[in-house]
């Protein structure tokens, strides 16, 4: 909030009209290639063109990574045009009077000590420093800053989606760090641009020197009548100033580029960098120190300046063992406390516990699927799927932690609900899974394969014969298809095992906000755990939770006279038979079942001991279980053969029972009670399991 305060009052204060101020002096630049320029004002313009460089090249010291100075390129250009627009007023002075103010000609006098000669001298190696050596390489280094940088862009934004995806970071983080990735694209393509500035700002500094000599040399000798020599002395005097006033901000703006892409980001800023860098080992500091003593007492060389330099590095070298000596000492009753086996502490072992909701491992063939830049879209699928199961059942699925696994096969893939594999499935990029829905017995030319996600015998194919592997009944479907549908029917399948109490405490968080009431007497009533266990029940068995506050109410009704999971499990699911008969009833509006003879169902009353809401024990001998598993089995038979959803109709006292008894041979069964059907509903039997 302070930053954001501070912020807001520079935005009131100086910078309240930058946008008017940087549009006036566009205006005004371009205005001083056009209109003469007095002596005093050009002074003071170039005395800012040097105030200008020196103050951006401090700031580039100070700055811990390049986007902080983000308008860099910007600044680059108006000030490479600033400097344009200066040579062309200094040389319309020059040529006219012969002079052009006191910064030009204190630079040709007292700079180079009145000497064209060694002006021009010293003007050409500022330009050779220049051209050939800080803008070349700050020209490549950018290049290479900018190619890697947009190289490196899929990766990063994989790396986002990713940790969106796993619950690392939420969306408005996410969408900051998209938003950071873009800027230094843009900024590195920017300076590679902006490099030319500086390299075409050097050759036109050159080019514009030689015109003015030979252009005072012209006016000097025809027009005022001067000798070859004195037209030289004073038109070359000032053309050198004049270049030197020049090329040296645009050397010190050449060396802020180079520092500026040069620079990797970092906590500090670039002289603690440099220091730390240099002073990082004090072996280079001693051996430098004994080179140059060597150097000292070298004959005719000056023996002060290598013994005093020596020295200073010499005891640098000594400080940085003493320090590094005192920092690595410890007095003797806390060496022997460190040297006493301890315990190691839980924090040193709590990282390596935690354990994901659910992964997803790939092997290497399969990350284009899951790399937007690459094309693929399995993160917003995921995402779909995640709001989709939130919409059909009430469940919170968690982020999905997506990750390469190189031990896998190359296109291979395993699904981890709680860190335990459940589920594995090969996918073949750029082939479509070709799937044997309605019992074609023709083949398909393609490899032979099953479907992961429901077992049914299928072909990967080439996208040639897609259209033929339909027109021959096969239902086709691509390869993230196939992976999305596994991991819907993995979460269906473990979806209990899913729902934390955390995210049950979320969902009561949020029914609270609309029906406080309701929370607080269930809340009286029940535990959080006992809420969780019922939800689970209910999810084990595909009855949807999104009504939670029927489910919250029957729990609060029902609490009082039992906390017994399985007795509030049916209590709720009494509740629910307007879910329950919307879910199991057909397109035709009817409930399709077979029935559980009278038979079966006092022999289940007769073998339980005890009831729901107290406890209970099933006492049948197996020769009898497995005869109504068989019985059972070959009903549920029945009806898949007719295509119906396999259900289970049973009386209210023996469904749950019914239930624990079929899941294990018999999981995709649907078990319901007559209680849990809505009145009016019109029931359809296929038959009686007896």
């Amino acid at each position: 909030m302070g930053a954001v305060r501070e912020r807001t009052s520079k935005e009131r204060g100086i910078f309240r009209f930058a946008d008017i101020t940087m549009a006036t002096l566009v205006v005004m630049i371009i205005g001083m290639m056009i209109i003469p320029m007095p002596t005093k004002l050009l002074d003071v313009l170039l005395s800012l063109n040097i105030t200008f460089a020196v103050i951006t090249l401090l700031s580039t010291f100070y700055v811990k990574e390049a986007l902080e100075i983000a308008a860099f390129p910007t600044i680059l250009l108006l000030a490479t045009l600033y400097r344009l627009a200066l040579n062309v007023s200094t040389t319309r002075l020059i040529l006219l009077k012969g002079y052009a103010g006191e910064v030009i000609t204190a630079f040709g006098n007292f700079v180079v000590g009145g000497n064209y000669v060694v002006g021009a001298v010293v003007f050409l190696i500022l330009v050779v420093i220049q051209f050939i050596v800080i803008t070349k390489g700050a020209e490549r280094v950018a290049e290479v800053a900018a190619r890697f940088t947009l190289d490196a862009m899929p990766g990063k934004q994989m790396a986002i989606d990713a940790d969106l995806n796993s619950g690392l970071i939420d969306e408005s983080e996410a969408r900051q760090r998209r938003a950071r990735i873009q800027r230094e694209a843009d900024f590195y393509g920017a300076m590679d641009g902006a490099s030319k500035f500086v390299k075409g700002d050097a050759i036109a500094g050159l080019i514009i020197t030689v015109i003015n000599i030979i252009g005072g040399l012209t006016i000097g000798v025809f027009q005022r009548g001067l000798t070859a020599g004195q037209a030289l002395q004073v038109y070359a005097l000032l053309t050198v100033g004049d270049g030197l006033v020049a090329q040296i901000p645009a050397l010190v703006f050449s060396t802020a580029t180079g520092v500026i892409v040069t620079r990797a980001a970092g906590e500090t800023s670039l002289g603690i960098d440099v220091i730390n860098s240099l002073t990082s080992n004090h072996r280079p500091l001693l051996i430098g120190a004994g080179l140059l003593f060597m150097l000292a007492i070298v004959p005719g060389l000056p023996f002060l300046p290598f013994a005093v330099i020596g020295s200073l590095l010499g005891f640098l070298g000594y400080r940085m063992i003493r320090e590094k000596k005192t920092a690595t000492e410890m007095p003797k009753e806390e060496a022997r406390r460190e040297a006493r086996p301890q315990q190691a502490g839980p924090e040193n072992v709590l990282p390596l516990m935690t354990v994901e909701p659910m992964e997803l491992e790939i092997g290497y063939a399969l990350i284009p699927l899951v790399d937007p830049s690459q094309g693929g879209d399995m993160l917003e699928r995921i995402s779909t799927i995640r709001r989709q199961m939130a919409l059909e059942s009430g469940l919170i699925v968690p982020p999905i932690r997506i990750r390469d696994n190189i031990q896998l096969k190359p296109t291979e893939y395993v699904i981890k609900v709680r860190g335990v594999e459940v589920s594995r499935g090969e996918l073949i990029p750029d082939h479509y899974l070709a799937i044997n829905t309605s019992g074609v017995e023709e083949a398909l030319v393609g490899i032979p394969t099953t479907d992961p996600a429901f077992g049914l015998k299928a072909f990967w194919i080439s996208p040639e014969i897609r259209d033929k592997a339909e027109e021959m009944g096969f239902t086709v479907v691509d390869a993230p298809s196939v992976l999305a549908t596994h991991l819907s029917e993995i979460i269906k399948k473990y979806g209990a095992d899913l729902l934390s109490r955390q995210d049950v405490q979320k969902l009561i968080d949020t029914v609270k906000e609309g029906y406080p009431a309701a929370v607080e007497e269930l809340l009286s009533v029940l535990s959080l755990g006992d809420i969780q266990k019922v939800l689970q029940n209910l999810l084990r068995e595909s009855i949807p939770i999104r009504d939670l506050v029927t489910i919250f109410e029957a729990l609060a009704d029902n609490g009082r006279i039992s906390r017994s999971v399985d007795f509030l499990t049916e209590r709720v699911r009494e509740a629910l038979s307007r879910h329950i008969t919307h879910r199991f009833k057909g397109e035709d509006g009817q409930i399709t079942a077979m029935t559980l003879s009278p038979i079966w169902e006092q022999k289940i009353r007769e073998a339980l001991k005890g009831d729901l809401s107290q406890g209970w024990q099933l006492q049948m001998d197996p020769k009898s279980l497995n005869s109504f598993l068989s019985q059972v089995s070959r009903a549920m038979e029945k009806m898949a053969m007719e295509g119906r959803m396999p259900v289970l109709l049973v009386h209210p006292d023996v469904r749950f029972i019914v239930r624990k008894i079929i899941e294990g041979k018999l999981p995709n069964v649907h078990v319901l009670a007559y209680s849990e059907i809505e009145p009016g509903t019109k029931v359809r039997s296929l038959g009686m399991v007896e």
